[in-house]
């Protein structure tokens, strides 16, 4: 509320998006490098917070036959083998029961990326498709056109790059890739994991983006069924009390990137509740007016 009272809604939903997407690449990018989860392919082991990650059986189990040591086994097997995996793969439903698609829309990384990209085609073409105008892409300014292209193409180089070193390194050891990289000398996993993930960065960010989110990715589509069940998923609602007050300025729509219409004030499973329609309804009607909000529950 602090924060609020200082920084108006369209600020605060811009730029603390921008935050936490950066903040949760730069997550992305330490984990391996701080050992906090990576698998090492090298000596076959998981390693996680440090440390090879172990059934933790007791020495000599193998020849324990005894109820006891059966019993030591399968409790050991599923706290260390089974219980974590099935935690880990319920993360997404449970933030798509309390939270709706607000990971896709604040901390996804591939979605960080997709928005650049959208990012520089529209200041070069004046769409955010390759594919043609929607009606929904936002009128852009003149602009230096020569700029945008430089870090445009900058950024499709770098970060792929960036990608494929920090991803491959969740299979092979950071420090082992980063000497590869300042010596000049190639392993084959290296090459292979830098190159194939950097390829499909780069292919997904300039040909697939968004399309990916709405019918492909699997977190997000989790965190959509599970959202659309929840009688208490966050979701953004327009209040249709004030209808009248509405200026068909369309900027609710040209600020979507996912290409839905929220002022039909139904939800959408490809909304990622990132905020940007309220952020445009608060800069056309005046801070503190806007029609949209954020709400828990009611379709």
């Amino acid at each position: 509320m602090i924060v609020l009272s200082i920084m108006s809604t369209e600020r605060f939903i811009t730029i603390g998006r921008r935050v936490t997407q950066a903040g949760f690449i730069l997550l992305i990018l330490l984990i391996p490098v701080f050992d906090i989860f990576r698998y090492d392919t090298a000596t076959k082991e998981l390693i996680v917070c440090g440390s090879a990650w172990t059934l933790g059986l007791k020495a000599g189990f193998q020849t324990d036959h005894s109820a006891v040591g059966a019993l030591h086994i399968a409790l050991r097997f599923f706290l260390k083998g089974i219980l974590p995996w099935v935690t880990l793969l319920s993360l997404f439903p449970l933030l798509g029961f309390f939270t709706g698609r607000l990971f896709c829309g604040w901390l996804c990384p591939g979605g960080t990326f997709f928005e650049l990209a959208n990012f520089f085609t529209l200041r070069l073409s004046g769409r955010r498709s390759l594919y043609g105008k929607k009606p929904n892409d936002p009128e852009v300014p003149g602009t230096n056109r020569f700029l945008f292209g430089t870090l445009a193409l900058l950024s499709m180089i770098v970060v792929p790059l960036l990608g494929g070193v920090a991803l491959t390194g969740y299979l092979i050891n950071p420090r082992t890739i980063w000497h590869q990289i300042f010596t000049g000398d190639f392993t084959f996993g290296v090459k292979a994991g830098i190159t194939g993930v950097s390829v499909f960065i780069l292919v997904m960010s300039l040909f697939v983006r968004h399309i990916f989110c709405k019918f492909v990715c699997g977190p997000g589509l989790l965190q959509a069924f599970f959202g659309w069940i929840s009688p208490v998923s966050l979701r953004l609602k327009m209040d249709t009390s004030r209808i009248a007050e509405c200026t068909n300025c369309r900027g609710c729509e040209k600020a979507c990137f996912m290409n839905i219409l929220p002022r039909k004030n139904k939800w959408d499973i490809s909304c990622v509740t990132c905020g940007d329609c309220i952020a445009a309804c608060h800069r056309e009607l005046g801070e503190g007016k806007g029609l949209f909000r954020f709400q828990r529950g009611e379709k």
